[in-house]
């Protein structure tokens, strides 16, 4: 994306002692996008919070909201993988402390360990005067998911500018904002089942056929028309028509038929997988809407005995964020 006119003096100190930043989930692939196409939501997001310390590098402080299942070592947390590259980059003298608020379930294919990058890089940065801009965050994100779910940007990119964004590669340069439509709302529904980002990759087939290639090309310009349009009719059949990804990993996710029938009874007017999943979201025109698909979302994993977790919100335009 285009770097910013001006920067602020790149300096090696602190500007204060403690800063807090909040990244949003995001939905990866939009149904045919698979790896190119991310989104940032409004909400639900992770909150680092980093503070000064004299010691080099970047410590893990605590974390909250994960029941203990996220790595306590800094060398295997995405936060701190993201944190202290930013601080090689500043050169910095001194390090961090990052406090790491988890508002994302792990292994939901919402881009939990994209956020906690996002937000501690943003963070770090931020501590010490915001010399960088995002296109130079970028390459810290990218390297702290790739220590857990393989090199690629399509869930770091939306955390960190927001909107909804084409990701060609894992450069700046590479990646562009989309229009967001306006009237566009979710119903998202994370069952409790944990789908790993490896796993679901695992799935994928190892070969497309032509045709299938040739079909999957149209469904993502035909997307992106749509969104340029603002065309909500046209980017739901599109993205939903998914020949390669969605059917591979559907097998995946328990009741992946009966909640996508049951949000389109609902008035939804598409429903896929976010990301890897088990998150389902679905695509609605108005608040009213998203709220019956996510209650038909509940119903459905109710009926079936299987717990989860519900929720509207809308496309974000805004990525990582300081709160306070």
């Amino acid at each position: 994306m285009p770097k910013s006119a001006q920067r602020p003096t790149r300096q090696t100190h602190p500007a204060g002692e403690s800063v807090a930043v909040f990244a949003p989930a995001t939905v990866a692939n939009l149904g045919v996008g698979f790896d190119i196409l991310g989104m940032a939501l409004e909400a639900p997001g992770d909150i680092v919070r980093a503070t000064y310390r004299e010691q080099p590098g970047a410590a893990l402080g605590s974390i909250s909201g994960d029941d203990g299942r996220l790595p306590r070592s800094a060398a295997r947390n995405t936060a701190c993988i993201a944190g202290q590259l930013v601080l090689e980059r500043l050169s910095a003298s001194g390090g961090v402390s990052l406090d790491l608020e988890k508002g994302l379930p792990l292994a939901s294919g919402l881009g939990s360990s994209a956020a906690s990058a996002a937000a501690a890089a943003v963070a770090v940065n931020a501590l010490y005067g915001a010399p960088l801009d995002l296109d130079d965050l970028l390459p810290a994100c990218v390297e702290a998911e790739a220590s857990v779910s393989g090199r690629h940007a399509d869930n770091v990119a939306p955390a960190l500018w927001g909107g909804i964004v084409l990701v060609m590669s894992a450069e700046a340069r590479a990646i562009h904002p989309l229009p967001v439509p306006e009237e566009l709302h979710l119903a998202l529904v994370t069952p409790d089942v944990a789908v790993p980002t490896a796993h679901a990759r695992a799935v994928l087939p190892a070969r497309v056929s032509m045709h299938d290639m040739v079909r999957q090309t149209a469904l993502v310009a035909a997307l992106i028309h749509a969104l340029h349009t603002g065309d909500l009719a046209l980017l739901a059949r599109t993205a939903e028509q998914d020949p390669i990804v969605t059917p591979a990993r559907a097998n995946l996710i328990p009741g992946f038929d009966q909640a996508r029938a049951a949000a389109r009874e609902a008035g939804a007017l598409a429903t896929l997988i976010s990301g890897s999943g088990p998150t389902l979201c679905a695509l609605c025109v108005d608040s009213a809407t998203a709220h019956a698909a996510a209650g038909a979302f509940a119903a459905t994993y109710e009926r079936l005995g299987i717990g989860s977790r519900t929720f509207t919100t809308r496309p974000s335009l805004h990525g990582a964020r300081l709160i306070k």
